[in-house]
């Protein structure tokens, strides 16, 4: 029987078309999620309303709690028939610091892993006086939710990264709470906003980071540490000012599961469509 060759440039055509479709993989796999935060001037008029926008647009998991009007059980058995998960909830700061235990049985009847806190109460500036009382109360509440089986994060906010040592307050945060007890949610658009760069900050804290908001800031807007900007400062991602492809691959490397859109925008029913379409659309960049 005669022995077939392949020519060496078929070969090379072949190595070409290998690594296109290396190219081609989506950057973005992870499950869509929304913060509910994003709907809370639609939950009022519809709750079950809203959650059908929510899964026709293909989303299968939400950041709670349950908005006010509904009960967290009942909000619960409106996810199930829906298929929607509920992985995180958020709880305000001085709630959970007082009051702990009721925290957790909200997270159980949601069936969620993760609880995060989302805002450091304190005056005008953020100051390193705040920081140290949040360490202390994040490891002291983040060591009671690990033993409920509760994994405690806490969302940055933008104000956390004023200059500190040869740091931040944020870096002050981190470096002093418990690993083990203590973790984090980025929100991307209030890092930013905040003068740090969303993708090095995942890099740098790449064993801390569970949890993620998608988010954008229109461009011209500028950075401060208020930790706050007007609504219609969120964009659809991809049209603002953050390199979203840098941010999601960071992310993937270091393992995120789980990511919210949140969209504070008033034009949020338009803007959220433009965002799953554009981070879909995104393909690894090609592998060196």
């Amino acid at each position: 029987m005669k022995k077939l060759t392949v020519p060496l440039c078929l070969l090379a055509v072949l190595a070409m078309a290998d690594c296109t479709s290396e190219k081609q993989k989506p950057l973005f796999e992870a499950p869509l999620g929304v913060q509910a935060y994003t709907y809370r001037a639609s939950f009022p008029n519809s709750v079950s309303a809203t959650l059908d926008t929510v899964k026709n647009l293909g989303i299968t998991e939400m950041e709670g709690p349950n908005p006010k009007n509904i009960s967290p059980e009942e909000f619960k058995k409106m996810l199930d028939e829906r298929h929607i998960t509920m992985p995180s909830i958020g709880i305000d700061y001085n709630a959970i610091v007082t009051n702990p235990d009721s925290a957790i049985h909200l997270a159980k009847t949601f069936g969620s892993d993760y609880i995060m806190v989302a805002w450091i109460p304190h005056g005008d500036t953020f100051t390193i006086d705040d920081a140290k009382k949040a360490v202390t109360d994040f490891n002291r509440v983040g060591k009671i939710l690990k033993d409920s089986g509760i994994i405690f994060c806490y969302h940055n906010h933008g104000y956390e990264f004023g200059k500190y040592g040869n740091g931040t307050l944020f870096d002050y945060i981190a470096e002093n709470t418990d690993p083990e007890n203590v973790s984090f949610e980025l929100d991307m658009l209030w890092a930013f906003h905040g003068g740090a760069d969303p993708a090095k900050l995942l890099y740098k804290y790449k064993d801390r980071f569970k949890l993620m908001h998608l988010k954008d800031i229109r461009k011209g807007v500028a950075n401060d540490l208020t930790g706050a900007t007007p609504i219609v400062n969120d964009v659809a991602l991809g049209t603002g000012q953050i390199n979203v492809p840098e941010v999601l691959e960071a992310a993937k490397v270091i393992g995120i599961k789980h990511y919210f859109i949140e969209d504070e925008s008033p034009n949020h029913a338009e803007q959220i469509p433009e965002t799953i379409k554009y981070i879909k659309g995104l393909k690894q960049p090609e592998t060196r």
